[in-house]
């Protein structure tokens, strides 16, 4: 389990091991991963972006048990900022991150899994995997990859017992919300597109205040849970706060009244 300090990675590692499983969780900063410790579940720091760490995160769990189950790929980064100005060299930590971490845990882990006939890989996506929005171009092409990635590869590995989900949190409590709004005023604050920063950065630091209808990671935690319960997991599973709403409305929308809706605010 990767990205287990926080957010849906903690809440869904817990849930796991509530269910009974081993769990390894993987992060930088393994002293925040003392409640996933107490739980009964293994820490292990790493960078997931470093082909050595995720060689030696893998190798651990071979040792300790000789298979690997089940792989979830959580850990996932922003890159909020318009396109035109969020630098490059940004954008690519983005799919570093988000797309190729993944990849390479995967690559690793799958020769085992097709040898044995069976194991699951769910690959923590997002609402935005499948819909666009402003200011969020990187991240969501980002997103939309891991997606195009996740269904190759199920077809691929399908014939192997290997299952491949893919998990689509809405509108979800997490500190990656938090950092949107300073990542957006630190690449686009100043140039041509502030006031639709300005009124972004507004829109999710009151999406996410006191009084927000933003769902808890545990939904996203639950819903792992059940997939890895289940002997034939459906592909896609959309979970939280507006989640299943919009996704409805980008597929019915046509682009353009798409677009306006999106925009208006900002």
């Amino acid at each position: 389990m990767t990205g287990a300090s926080s957010g849906i990675g903690r809440a869904t590692a817990l849930e796991l091991l509530d269910a009974g499983h081993t769990v390894y969780g993987v992060a930088r900063r393994v002293e925040r991963m003392e409640p996933l410790r107490a739980a009964g579940g293994h820490p292990i720091g790493a960078d997931v972006t470093g082909q050595a760490d995720l060689e030696r995160v893998v190798r651990t769990v071979l040792d300790a048990h000789g298979r690997v189950d089940v792989l979830v790929n959580n850990a996932g980064v922003g890159g909020y900022g318009s396109a035109e100005e969020v630098p490059i060299e940004h954008a690519r930590h983005v799919f570093e991150v988000n797309v190729f971490a993944p990849a390479r845990l995967i690559r690793l882990v799958l020769p085992h899994m097709r040898e044995r006939g069976s194991g699951t890989i769910v690959n923590v996506s997002s609402i935005g995997g499948e819909i666009a929005l402003p200011l969020g171009a990187w991240y969501h092409a980002s997103k939309h990859a891991l997606e195009a990635y996740s269904d190759s590869l199920r077809q691929e590995a399908g014939r192997f017992g290997v299952h491949v989900v893919v998990v689509q949190p809405g509108i979800i409590k997490t500190e990656f919300q938090d950092d949107t709004p300073r990542e957006l005023r630190e690449f686009s604050g100043r140039g041509p597109y502030r006031e639709m920063v300005e009124a972004m950065a507004r829109k999710t630091e009151a999406g996410f205040g006191p009084d927000s209808k933003a769902s808890d990671p545990s939904v996203v935690g639950r819903c792992i849970r059940r997939i890895v319960a289940t002997p034939a997991p459906r592909p896609r599973y959309a979970v939280g706060y507006l989640a299943r709403l919009l996704l409805t409305v980008n597929r019915i929308l046509p682009d353009r009244l798409y677009d306006k809706m999106v925009t208006r605010q900002a």
